[in-house]
């Protein structure tokens, strides 16, 4: 078997490093791990490839490819997989979400509580020397607690289960969106919500809706983290239409893809005081560009797309790697299988 590695990013973690491939070889020596950076190299050794890794492939590519039949994502979003050749195959995608999920959700909801105890305006003040005690108190929102709060997730997949069961244990109440509710929440969260102490509980329960009525979500929310995958259907998701139907005082968090806002119209919300704030990791263009309004937009906490950071991350992939590869010479079930008609 063959199985061919091919990753290059500009930013150095995203890379694989050496000791990955050198240790799938020592721990599989029957198989062929072969390790590229760039795409044109690469292209002569599709032809006998079983298995590649890697974020996107050409048409060309995939023709070249006869023997392929698993491709597997260093990420958990496979939008840049989701192209004809590959969808009409019997080829398998799966991706990295169990990867991800964990440190994402992490990220999360330190992103929420960076929002709320308006933590980029505490260090704003630093920066200028200033006790700011009475300015945070008249700025709007206002520093308040997250128990008792409601967060509304658009996208139930690993990553947002992860942030639903964080938030539920910090008090939040969870609504969340699903392309299937009738699946329900995950048992963890099932549990009608009450049992903390935040001062503004709510005694309303923890629910899941589906796609027809996020809506419905972002009337109730406090907080509205975007979790869900770019498809067609989901680009531009947050417009005009809906920034409008959410509280003036919550805030939106996007740890998923740029894509799934509509910037100007979220720009031209925030400017208008018709939200309270947005903490974004994720952007239309990679890395924000230095002229991007975003950067001066107020109540804006801008992450560089960093929420899958950790010194783990090879080891997690690792793991993840190694024990599909064993899976896959068995003959048995994947982790993290991806319908490739719903694209994730």
């Amino acid at each position: 078997m063959k199985f061919l590695v091919l990753i290059h990013h500009r930013f150095e973690l995203w890379n694989m490093p050496a000791w990955v491939p050198e240790r799938l070889r020592k721990e599989f020596p029957n198989v062929t791990v072969e390790h590229f950076t760039d795409y044109d190299v690469a292209t002569p050794h599709f032809h006998d490839a079983d298995a590649i890794m890697t974020w996107s492939l050409r048409p060309e590519q995939v023709a070249l490819a006869k023997k392929l039949r698993w491709i597997h994502s260093p990420a958990a979003a496979v939008h840049q997989l989701m192209i004809p050749e590959i969808i009409s195959s019997d080829i398998i995608i799966t991706n990295s979400s169990r990867v991800h999920g964990p440190v994402v959700a992490e990220h999360a909801i330190a992103l929420i509580m960076a929002l709320a105890r308006r933590i980029p305006s505490v260090v704003r003040y630093q920066q200028q020397h200033v006790w700011s005690q009475t300015q945070l108190w008249n700025e709007r929102p206002r520093p308040r607690e997250i128990a008792g709060a409601t967060l509304g997730i658009i996208g139930l997949g690993t990553i947002g289960t992860h942030a639903a069961r964080l938030a539920s244990g910090l008090g939040m109440r969870i609504l969340a969106t699903r392309e299937h509710p009738e699946k329900g929440l995950p048992p963890v969260l099932a549990a009608p919500f009450g049992a903390g102490e935040g001062a503004n509980q709510k005694p309303s329960g923890n629910a899941v809706y589906g796609p027809d009525q996020i809506d419905l979500l972002l009337q109730q929310s406090d907080y509205v983290l975007l979790s869900a995958p770019l498809r067609s259907n989901t680009r531009a998701l947050i417009n005009a239409e809906r920034l409008a139907k959410i509280k003036p005082d919550a805030c939106i968090i996007n740890i998923a893809r740029g894509a799934l806002i509509d910037t100007p119209a979220l720009i031209d919300a925030l400017r208008q005081h018709k939200i309270g704030g947005a903490a974004l990791d994720v952007f239309d263009t990679e890395p924000l560009p230095s002229d991007s309004p975003l950067w001066d937009t107020p109540n804006v906490l801008i992450a560089p797309h960093y929420g899958a950071m950790t010194e783990k991350l090879w080891e997690r992939h690792y793991a993840n790697i190694s024990e599909n590869l064993r899976r896959f010479l068995a003959g048995e079930p994947l982790i993290g299988v991806v319908d490739k008609h719903q694209g994730y």
